[in-house]
């Protein structure tokens, strides 16, 4: 910007400097154009006696030729051109009829030349050159390149400076940013990308640093599901181990030995819940199913047939109230699943001869699902590991019943896959509710 404003007020102070040098030059020559006014012709006589009535003009030469381009007067004292061919471009052109000026700066001197036409009847009968070589003129211009000449380099200099500094710099930056995804690589996310700034390379470094902190714990969540799974995993199959070892160890009756297999099948009937709900965790997760309009009033209608039955067994009675129009975009079976697993919790953790309640309404823009029991509820300290995979509040209990922890992991996974929201708080005549949220899609009916 420095140097712009420099060359820009060298120019400006030139084109000032030449203006005004056109504005002499040219004032002098039509001061002596003028005073051959009214002459016939040109002469040495009448041009000698113009030149001695105007005086010195200040100038560096004057030529005033015929209408030939020849010279008749040369200001020169050494080799003056009189009676010689004037061949210059300014001369030409003055014969043609016109105003002319040029000027020029070379070597710390301003060299400006004007020629204008001596007129008689319309017609050229001669003309008027002027030369004039001004140095204190041309010294301003000199220092004036001169000066931007020096701030040019000084500028050059910084910026060379400056684009070291910023490449040193970047390039330090890019080294840490390279390592710390090296060390990402072999799986060393505890390390943090520290750059300082504001610049595109400290955005970067934030980024990274959020991905590693979310590879880390997807890396942690990871390794728990894994040593969940193989905890969960080994008592059934140590228990298999331990029957299937006492019926070969061991001689035994019919019965105890169809008691030793009933026991064996449900330990294996266990391992195949357990299968099916990882695979179902699995494809919640990885699978992008097609959505559909559903109407949950049909959907809770078909889990209530399912599960008439187990409440039968408990005196469990179910009860529901629905609003009409309850219909979401979504998976059905993914509907189905969430509700039926929460039908069925409520069931299995319920005392006997206890409710269940389901609740279908429509708020605002949204369709609400809850469901509620009188069972032993959850306590408070509980409620935020909940949705974790096998967690489970009463794990004694929860054995009993079948349960493996992730019945309420892949209800959480699938509610978020379809835009809805879970939450859980106990009831204050004790039990617990479940509420669920999602984004209500009205259908239009066709009269």
């Amino acid at each position: 910007m420095l140097v712009f404003l420099n060359v820009y007020s060298a120019t400006t102070t030139r084109q000032a400097i030449y203006h005004g040098k056109a504005a002499t030059l040219q004032d002098k020559a039509q001061l002596v154009t003028s005073s051959f006014s009214g002459m016939e012709a040109l002469n040495a006589e009448n041009i000698n006696q113009v030149i001695t009535v105007l005086g010195d003009l200040n100038v560096s030469r004057l030529v005033i030729t015929d209408g030939e381009g020849r010279a008749l007067y040369d200001s020169l004292t050494q080799r003056p051109a009189v009676g010689q061919f004037v061949l210059l471009r300014e001369v030409t052109e003055a014969l043609a009829g016109q105003d002319v000026f040029y000027c020029s700066y070379a070597g710390g001197q301003l060299l400006s030349q004007a020629a204008a036409p001596i007129m008689l009847y319309g017609n050229p009968i001669g003309c008027v050159y002027i030369a004039d070589v001004d140095r204190d003129q041309g010294g301003v211009i000199q220092a004036l390149e001169s000066n931007i000449m020096r701030i040019s380099f000084g500028v050059e200099a910084v910026l060379v400076v400056f684009s070291v500094l910023f490449a040193l710099n970047t390039s330090r930056k890019m080294r840490k940013i390279i390592l710390s995804m090296q060390n990402a690589r072999e799986g060393e996310y505890s390390r943090k990308l520290q750059v300082h700034g504001t610049d595109e390379y400290a955005a970067l470094a934030k980024e990274f640093n959020k991905l590693t902190d979310r590879l880390q714990i997807s890396e942690q969540a990871q390794r728990q599901f894994v040593s969940d799974a193989s905890h969960e995993l080994k008592t059934p199959l140590a228990s298999i181990k331990l029957l299937s070892d006492s019926i070969l160890q061991n001689e035994m009756d019919a019965d105890t030995m169809r008691e030793f297999v009933a026991d064996i099948g449900s330990e294996a009937d266990r391992l195949t819940r357990l299968a099916q709900k990882l695979l179902a965790i699995s494809r919640a997760e990885s699978v992008k199913p097609e959505h559909e309009v559903v109407d949950l009033a049909q959907t809770i209608g078909k889990v209530y047939k399912m599960l008439v039955s187990l409440a039968d067994e408990r005196e469990i009675r179910l009860t529901c109230a629905m609003d009409k129009g309850c219909t979401v975009m979504t998976v059905e079976d993914d509907m189905y699943q969430i509700i039926f697993n929460l039908v069925e919790n409520a069931i299995k953790y319920n005392n006997d001869g206890g409710l269940v309640y389901v609740c279908l309404r429509r708020q605002e823009d949204d369709v609400v699902v809850t469901v509620e029991d009188t069972g032993v509820g959850v306590p408070e300290d509980a409620v935020p590991h909940i949705f974790e995979r096998f967690y489970r509040v009463d794990k004694a209990r929860s054995r009993q019943a079948g349960g493996s922890g992730l019945g309420l992991s892949i209800v959480h996974e699938l509610v978020q896959r379809n835009y809805g929201e879970i939450s859980v708080e106990p009831r204050e005549q004790g039990g617990t509710c479940f509420t669920v949220r999602f984004p209500r899609f009205d259908v239009e009916v066709e009269p």
